[in-house]
């Protein structure tokens, strides 16, 4: 027995036994397509852990044939880069470079500007993970020059299988015959949350920690019990009940609501909750009760001061809140439109008049009567987009009647 974590042990070496990610590697897949044509571009991998990204980079590297090189951006440096860049030119330049840069977004602009001159011209390939969103953390240029794909939690239903063979790969090395329940391995799969390594860690810890049989009741104990009674058989059960919550609260149910809430209260998980209900103010409550956003952020801000079990009653009388409050999802449906516009590359050139420092032509509107004048403020190719239409609740439709009797016309 040796203690080489037993992620490492089973970590896949082709993509057919990668668990997950079908989207990306399976033979419709854009990666696997990408490789099958012999052709390996530079990449950027984001997602939560344990998702597959250092794997799958070790696969694109062993079937390109080029020298992979691994660094973590947390502790290399400009230097470590160079470092690997100079051996482009060495005895690996033949079959070319393959560099796994794991958690760039700690890479500053520097940083990431050296990589630039030497992927542009083929020398380094290469393939940078993170776990944040790629278009905040990772310069604009590196970004242009890759390609970004996003890897996704992987589902219970995926990893029970993966921690069967896991099974039978502890009873190899111990020369032993254990054997484990279905709850058991669905309970576990569930807890790690979509990510494959956390799971077979769990699943691990409770292999040694049981006799012939591997029960529930023993991985219970490998989880902290406040959270145990939030999972069970069903894969997706703590998104699910999330997505009760906020169901619940944008169909304007109380009752549905609070139970929700307690169900995953009750479960231990505190900042989940929290966080939708945060959403939710701004999503579905929104302009029609503006107040909503406020009094929700200082509510949950005073469940996290108490903590559980007390923080139920704050965040009960914020669910209560904005389930019976008016509704109105006109911001989100103006974001999503603009946003659509822009993934379509309108409105790239912003009007001179509105650039920093002032430029001629620029009117101030506060030095008009209502603080009010007509001027363009959209970009020309999408100066008549309509983003954001009033809804039809007292809120919207006051302001809505305020800007037509100060511009004098219908909007």
């Amino acid at each position: 027995m040796n203690n080489i974590p037993l992620a490492e042990k089973l970590r896949p070496t082709c993509f057919d036994e990668v668990v997950g990610q079908s989207h990306l590697i399976s033979r419709s897949g854009v990666i696997k397509r990408m490789m099958l044509s012999g052709r390996v571009s530079n990449m950027i991998f984001f997602g939560p852990p344990g998702t597959g990204k250092t794997t799958v980079a070790n696969i694109i590297a062993k079937n390109s044939g080029m020298q992979l090189f691994k660094l973590n951006a947390t502790t290399a440096s400009l230097s470590d880069v160079k470092d690997v860049i100079s051996s482009a030119n060495g005895i690996f330049s033949e079959s070319g470079i393959l560099l796994y840069l794991d958690e760039i977004q700690y890479f500053n602009k520097k940083q990431q500007q050296a990589l630039l001159e030497y992927i542009e011209d083929g020398r380094v390939t290469l393939i940078a993970s993170t776990t944040e969103n790629p278009y905040f953390y990772i310069y604009d240029a590196l970004i242009s020059r890759c390609s970004v794909f996003e890897f996704k939690h992987v589902s219970a239903k995926e990893i029970v299988p993966l921690l069967n063979r896991a099974l039978t790969k502890l009873n190899e090395e111990a020369n032993e015959s254990k054997v484990a329940d279905d709850d058991a391995l669905e309970f576990l799969a569930s807890c790690a949350h979509g990510d494959v390594r956390h799971a077979l860690t769990l699943f691990e810890g409770a292999y040694f920690a049981s006799g012939d049989t591997i029960t529930k009741d023993v991985a219970k104990e490998f989880i902290p019990s406040v959270s145990a009674g939030l999972f069970d058989k069903d894969s997706d059960t703590h998104y699910n009940l999330l997505s009760g919550l906020q169901k619940s609260i944008r169909g304007s149910d109380p009752d549905a609501a609070v139970f929700y809430l307690a169900k995953l209260l009750e479960g231990g998980d505190l900042l989940s909750p929290i966080r939708r209900l945060l959403v939710i103010a701004s999503e579905d409550i929104g302009l029609a009760y503006p107040q909503a956003a406020q009094i929700t952020y200082s509510l949950c801000e005073s469940a996290k001061s108490l903590g559980l079990p007390e923080a139920r009653i704050p965040l009960a009388s914020c669910a209560i809140m904005l389930a019976t409050a008016p509704k109105s999802n006109t911001a989100y449906e103006a974001i999503a439109k603009a946003s659509e516009d822009i993934k379509l590359g309108k409105g790239d050139t912003i009007p001179k008049h509105l650039e920093a420092p002032l430029f001629k032509g620029y009117v101030y509107p506060h030095s008009f009567p209502n603080d009010w004048c007509e001027q363009q403020y959209l970009p020309d190719d999408i100066k008549n987009a309509k983003y954001y239409t009033f809804g039809e609740n007292k809120t919207e439709q006051a302001a809505k009647a305020y800007w037509e009797a100060v511009k004098g016309k219908k909007l």
